[in-house]
């Protein structure tokens, strides 16, 4: 079976945790679009892992890896965090990690755009982590783009180096900053191409053969849903497709041999940097956001900056649905709300005075909206560590089954805690087939 996982909000729904448990199914795990903006926390034992371009799966030792074509990777951030994980006992070779020879790398001219490119968009300005991810995309959209493949011939590497520096130095040096020089870039380049050869790899080819050899393959997105590039809220998104049907584009692998999607969806809704956010709890509801913050520990693994937060919106999760196709949906960070003494949840919108129940498309109508609430008793009760549906409090069931029904697809898993261990998965679910493996038409399929 080939399944894909992404975020249906807008990321840091806790990709990571759910991953992390499938991956010992799955043979291979691939990330098939984004780049070292995505963090990942997953929570083994007393042991943390951060992880920002290796997949999740990079934690078991038995799964192989895959950084797909369509991401952007800076060499550099790539080979701190290989050496990261190799600190903390993970084993990661060629064998087991494998990157696209057809991937883009990240520059150094590319960060340094990106701090113009905020520096020019002023109050417009996007939000974004400032790690060239966007001007990376740019070039590969305007096919000025060095890829892996392109690295390892130092000519064509030294040569594209110089085309590009030209026009980015203009930039930089207009908004103030230093310029680089093609010299010393091709040199820092050059020796982290050298060692990344290795691990380079023909992808679509390796999960053609994969196909053949009927193995099993989880692609897990980065950001999320309403931050994909088409379908997100635009222009405050990513620059890439972060939706399922990225996943065929961004790994090689054909749209009809991909069996099933799975969607992570939080209990309640986060957001970093700028955009519109129609559920966020501002200046009135400011100590209901710092209590969330601070009980589910809303600090971008990456960046630490403190995540915006708010109520859970079924209107956007039912259009990430939509969107993706989702078979079933994990629901992370329950445990966050057993303080709450109640629980809004955003049914529609009243945008101009009328009622809309689907996601706009335009970014002024999002900032324009004044979400209509249902709200629900909270349970105030531990669910921390609940492994076993029964065991959950009745009205944290009846608040899952609300969104279940709200979103329009089931919820299979629930996650009771940051422990692979603290989960529930419930039975006779599309999840439970994908944990058991039980699921033989589409593991043959």
């Amino acid at each position: 079976m080939i399944i894909v996982i992404n975020g249906s909000q807008w990321g840091d729904e806790g990709k990571g945790k759910v991953v992390d448990l499938l991956a010992d199914r799955f043979d291979i795990v691939g990330r098939f679009q984004g780049g070292h903006n995505a963090g990942h926390s997953v929570y083994v034992g007393d042991k943390a892992f951060v992880l920002r371009l290796l997949p999740s799966g990079i934690i078991h030792e038995g799964t192989v890896c895959v950084l797909g074509n369509g991401m952007v990777i800076d060499p550099k951030a790539f080979f701190e965090e290989v050496d990261q994980m190799i600190e903390q006992g993970i084993s990661i070779t060629p064998e087991r990690l494998k990157v696209s020879s057809r991937a883009h790398l990240i520059m150094p001219y590319h960060r340094a755009l990106d701090h113009t490119s905020e520096e020019r968009l002023g109050n417009e300005k996007i939000g974004t982590t400032l790690r060239g991810i966007g001007p990376a995309y740019e070039d590969k959209a305007g096919r000025r783009g060095i890829r892996v493949a392109d690295a390892l011939v130092p000519e064509v590497l030294k040569s594209r180096i110089e085309r590009n520096l030209e026009e980015a130095n203009r930039i930089i040096v207009t908004y103030g900053q230093q310029p680089l020089y093609a010299d010393q870039i091709f040199e820092e380049i050059s020796a982290l191409a050298e060692r990344l050869r290795p691990f380079v790899t023909e992808t679509s080819a390796f999960y053609a053969e994969a196909k053949r050899q009927k193995k099993n393959i989880l692609l897990e997105g980065a950001q999320a849903t309403l931050l994909d590039v088409d379908h997100g809220t635009y222009p405050f998104v990513t620059s890439s497709n972060a939706t399922a049907g990225g996943a065929s584009v961004g790994s090689g692998i054909p749209p009809h041999h991909i069996t099933g999607v799975l969607g992570i969806v939080r209990t309640y809704a986060t957001r970093v940097g700028e955009g519109p956010f129609p559920t966020e709890m501002l200046e009135e509801e400011e100590d209901m956001a710092n209590l969330i913050r601070t009980r589910g520990n809303e600090f971008g693994s990456v960046t630490k900056r403190p995540r915006r937060c708010g109520w859970f919106d079924a209107v956007a999760t039912r259009y990430s649905a939509e969107l993706n196709g989702y078979d079933s949906l994990a629901l992370t960070k329950i445990d966050v709300l057993d303080a709450l003494d109640e629980l809004k949840v955003c049914v529609g919108y009243m945008i101009r005075g009328e009622r809309v129940d689907t996601f706009p498309a335009v970014s002024s109508d999002l900032r324009q909206i004044e979400p209509i609430y249902e709200t629900l008793e909270g349970w105030k009760e531990d669910t921390l560590g609940i492994t076993d549906i029964d065991e959950l409090p009745a009205k944290a069931r009846a608040y899952v089954d609300f969104l279940s029904e709200s979103i329009g697809v089931e919820i299979g898993l629930i996650s009771t805690g940051p422990e692979r261990d603290q989960t529930i998965i419930l039975k006779d679910s599309v999840m439970e087939s994908w944990f058991t493996g039980n699921d033989q038409a589409a593991i043959d399929s």
